[in-house]
């Protein structure tokens, strides 16, 4: 997943194409662990987390994932703290919404 992160071809080049990387633009990464994207709404009206990871778990593979980033990509990334209530906010820029599962090895 590192790997496709770094060189997803979602920044537009000269003619307004998505074609450029993080490499290409000099971009920097944020890093935020977020479990509750894994809520299920199938039952009832509130989100159960009972498939997101146990918190020992889910904390070493957030730090690992951050260590392959920094390997492959460098100092350019920005990371939350785990398990921590932060405010982060979120400005997107352009029609562009891609949604990279790592559940879906075809993604990767």
């Amino acid at each position: 997943m590192s790997k496709k992160i770094i060189n997803l071809r979602i920044f537009n080049d000269e003619d307004d194409k998505m074609n450029n990387s993080l490499l290409d633009v000099d971009g920097n990464i944020l890093l935020i662990s977020q479990f509750t994207l894994h809520a299920s709404t199938k039952k009832g009206n509130r989100p159960s987390f009972i498939k997101a990871a146990k918190p020992d778990f889910a904390n070493d593979m957030y730090q690992k994932f951050i260590k392959t980033l920094e390997e492959k990509f460098g100092s350019s990334i920005q990371t939350g703290k785990f398990g921590a209530d932060m405010k982060v906010g979120l400005v997107n820029d352009g029609p562009t919404t891609i949604i990279i599962d790592s559940k879906k090895n075809s993604n990767l």
